[in-house]
């Protein structure tokens, strides 16, 4: 088939076109880049209309949601917008028709191509949700553990709070349970931390004060490698050393600034607060931190001139900082999106940064638990003391679940629960994917995958490959 013989379709409908492959590359070589974006909104909008001509608006917000976006989500704004503008100007139920959904979608139309296509990390959003709900109810039925009550403000919550929030590398959000109530990080911050220094400072600096293995011992243990280093950022010596790293020449209130914005920039628009409570508590009763602090200064572990006190304060502070397990899911996720949060597309951290981060919380992140849960759930993850549990899939998502009842070794009962059913019904497992290996149900795998599908292709091509697709005018397009 020549392409000067396809150049004849030009007069065909959108819809016509929508299901002819060989015609839409023609659509999209004849009339170039402009002409196809409007041919691209006439498209999606037949797919979510199902090829109606209207649709009420509440219906397309529907549609949107199923496939894991929100409404509050930042790439939305121009969308959610208009339609908020079309909705004012209306007495009645808002219908939307072509021109409206141009107005909607103009500036967000390959997000959205790529939304209801189904090419997002997770195609099946509503089922993958619909098994996270289930898992959800099953650890809300663990009972046992106990609230932390070392630390007085963090005796205060319930043990009955629980709730699981997640966030996908394309910014699709779902959440199930208490998820807008504020809790400390707590050693959560961690692994944050330590990526924020990596991130300013190279891995090579950092490593120069903290080690790279687990401790084998309590979190708060009094305890030093034989090279006289804190075993690892994730126990509370390494943390504390790592506070002395970052921004040691500004003042105290510059150093948990800068720390605050690079935390909101990898929870994209989410919470992220402080309680000055919380970090008063830790001050009166942080007497272990204080003896780990003059021992570490004993065995000059800080850099030096660095302020013990100081580092002390400045890591009191950081375990103070508040999230919710919807802004907490979305750090999670920009640790699993190579340091890039999913929501905004601002890189926050390097890929070095993140790589150095997750491969310690895979070794070192729970505790004395961290060899078990290597074991049997096979991702990388940070718990703390306030029951929450920072979870990342790498190249997939992140998820924070938070759940105040702690077992034996600090980590939240609901939590652990959770993570072990995830990776029992999904093969989210490091090693899952073995060949030989029982197959476990993939939710990134599609289950309508047609590699004819040429449509889809091109939408998911930026237009800036006008050229590329000229080539295609020659070539036998079902091979």
């Amino acid at each position: 088939i020549q392409f000067k013989k396809l150049k004849k379709k030009k007069k065909k409908t959108i819809r016509q076109t929508f299901y002819d492959p060989h015609g839409y590359i023609v659509y999209y070589a004849c009339f170039g880049r402009s002409r196809l974006m409007s041919s691209m909104e006439d498209l999606l909008f037949y797919t979510i209309t199902e090829g109606k001509e209207m649709i009420p608006l509440s219906q397309f917000i529907s549609a949107l949601r199923k496939t894991g976006l929100l409404t509050s989500d930042p790439r939305l704004r121009d969308c959610v917008y208009q339609m908020r503008q079309s909705t004012r100007d209306s007495t009645g139920p808002v219908m939307m028709d072509k021109k409206l959904f141009r107005r909607c979608v103009g500036n967000n139309i390959m997000l959205l191509t790529k939304a209801f296509r189904k090419k997002f990390i997770i195609p099946n959003f509503e089922e993958f949700t619909q098994q996270i709900d289930k898992m959800y109810d099953s650890a809300q039925q663990q009972e046992g553990g106990q609230v932390a009550d070392y630390i007085p403000q963090l005796a205060k919550f319930s043990p009955d709070l629980w709730g699981v929030s997640l966030c996908t590398i394309d910014g699709q959000r779902h959440s199930v349970g208490d998820t807008k109530v504020p809790f400390c990080l707590q050693s959560c911050v961690k692994p944050l931390e330590y990526a924020i220094a990596v991130h300013e400072l190279g891995s090579e600096r950092v490593h120069h004060f903290v080690g790279k293995e687990p401790s084998g011992c309590k979190f708060n243990k009094l305890s030093l490698n034989e090279d006289d280093k804190p075993h690892n950022p994730m126990v509370n010596a390494g943390a504390i050393v790592i506070s002395s790293l970052i921004k040691p020449h500004s003042n105290k209130a510059e150093r948990f600034d800068h720390v605050m914005e690079f935390l909101k920039s990898m929870a994209g628009t989410e919470y992220v607060g402080f309680s000055n409570a919380t970090f008063q508590s830790e001050r009166e009763t942080g007497d272990r931190n204080y003896a780990i602090g003059y021992y570490l200064k004993e065995k000059k572990c800080f850099p030096d001139n660095a302020d013990m006190i100081a580092a002390l304060d400045f890591y009191f502070q950081l375990c103070s900082i508040e999230v919710t397990c919807e802004s907490g899911s979305v750090m999670a996720a920009t640790l699993a999106n190579g340091g890039i949060c999913p929501i905004t597309g601002e890189r926050v951290l390097s890929a070095e940064a993140v790589r150095n981060t997750l491969s310690l919380m895979h070794s070192c992140g729970m505790y004395d638990f961290s060899g078990q849960f290597a074991f049997h759930v096979g991702l990388p993850a940070k718990s703390g003391i306030s029951g929450a549990v920072l979870l990342v899939v790498p190249n997939v998502m992140g998820m924070m679940c938070w759940s105040p009842p702690l077992d034996r070794l600090g980590n939240s009962v609901r939590g652990i629960h959770f993570c072990q059913e995830l990776v029992s019904h999904f093969n989210f497992h490091n090693y899952d994917n073995l060949r030989h290996f029982t197959k476990k149900h993939d939710p990134r795998r599609r289950s309508d995958d047609d590699p004819t599908d040429l449509p889809v292709l091109v939408f998911m091509w930026d237009c800036s490959l006008f050229f590329s697709f000229r080539s295609f005018g020659s070539c036998n397009l079902s091979d």
